[in-house]
């Protein structure tokens, strides 16, 4: 019964969510052009892997894999946000109108939440949570080594893309529930425990902003790609600010 456009969100943020699932599925795949200078797309980050070279983290896959490096990793930032409390409620709304919008009918007659398989999976969020600390430990130096040209020690347009992508990550993983849950959680009276109480307040405060921090961090990796790409590629000269 709803005359107003509540179809123009789910349509957006779909569509949205749909083109940054796409170029990031294309580009896991590439095998060049992930790295450019000091810089490496976090697509790729940690690398693991031996083709890395001077990019690698920690070489535990020798030469004898083929494939892209990011393949190796990209499983569990894709399953953080696909398990994610916000996108779930984003995709299931767009992809499976479960339900579209408030107030509209869903089109089945049947609904069994997350108590089935593979929706089951989506308890697993809390768990692939810690595996996010470690990608966003290492796209923090990712971001650091981003300064440290060949010349010494810079600023490029790059150097910035990668310390917002780390930033806009981190913001990401502090406002989740589950961080805000792990702080604050378990915990009977918050008041006997003052130290928990002050992070739980901070983590409280950010998880407000979660949404945000969900938007800003996804273009971030798809655009911060595609620049080291262009930079790999030659389209594209880094400009330095000094």
């Amino acid at each position: 019964m709803r005359t107003d456009r509540w179809w123009a969100r789910p349509v957006l943020t779909g569509t949205v969510l749909a083109v940054a699932a796409g170029y990031s599925s294309w580009a896991a795949w590439q095998r060049t052009d992930y790295h450019a200078g000091p810089y490496i797309s976090p697509i790729f980050s940690p690398c693991l892997a031996a083709i890395c070279g001077r990019h690698a983290d920690v070489v535990l896959i020798g030469s004898w894999w083929t494939l892209s490096p990011a393949l190796i990793v990209v499983g569990f930032p894709i399953g953080l946000r696909a398990t994610c409390y916000y996108y779930r409620k984003v995709y299931y709304r767009s992809f499976w109108l479960s339900p579209p919008a408030c107030a509209v009918s869903e089109p089945r007659s049947r609904y069994s939440g997350e108590s089935r398989f593979p929706l089951l999976l989506q308890n697993l969020h809390r768990y692939l949570w810690y595996t996010g600390l470690l990608v966003a430990a290492v796209l923090s130096l990712d971001a650091v080594d981003a300064f440290d040209f060949t010349d010494g020690w810079g600023v490029g347009l790059g150097s910035l893309l990668l310390t917002a992508n780390a930033l806009f990550f981190w913001g990401y993983m502090l406002s989740c529930h589950s961080c805000r849950h792990l702080v604050g959680g378990g915990l009977r009276t918050l008041s006997d425990h003052p130290v928990r109480r002050r992070v739980w307040s901070a983590v409280t405060s950010l998880n407000t902003r979660h949404p945000v921090f969900a938007w800003l961090s996804l273009p971030a990796v798809v655009l911060t790609d595609l620049y080291v790409r262009l930079l790999a590629t030659g389209i594209l000269h880094d400009p330095r600010l000094f």
